[in-house]
């Protein structure tokens, strides 16, 4: 597996620890229900944001909490439900912004 960072100016995580990614997953992610798993995951670790299949078939989510939190929902993304095989994931350091109610499968693209 393959893994992009683009953290070489990794923004710190603001004064009260938050940090936000998006993360885009590769290798077979669609239809193997990567969306709804990753949803549960992030609802059971407390993470905000959204997860959305992209049109060249990867899978694209929005983490944002707690540093670790977050990391662990990147390592979970590493591997992904029982059906997928992930090939690479692609990790983008955001600042925080939006402020989510919770954790959302975006459709349409």
């Amino acid at each position: 597996m393959t893994e992009h960072r683009g953290d070489e100016n990794r923004p710190p995580s603001d004064e009260k620890g938050v940090r936000r990614v998006r993360v885009r997953i590769a290798g077979r992610v669609q239809g193997v229900c990567f969306r709804a798993e990753t949803r549960g995951e992030a609802v059971r670790t407390g993470i905000r944001g959204w997860v959305r299949n992209l049109r060249d078939g990867r899978v694209e989510a929005l983490f944002e909490g707690p540093a670790p939190l977050v990391e662990r929902m990147i390592d979970w993304c590493r591997k992904g439900p029982p059906f997928a095989s992930v090939r690479s994931v692609e990790i983008l350091e955001e600042p925080p912004g939006e402020i989510f109610d919770g954790f959302e499968i975006r459709y349409g693209l």
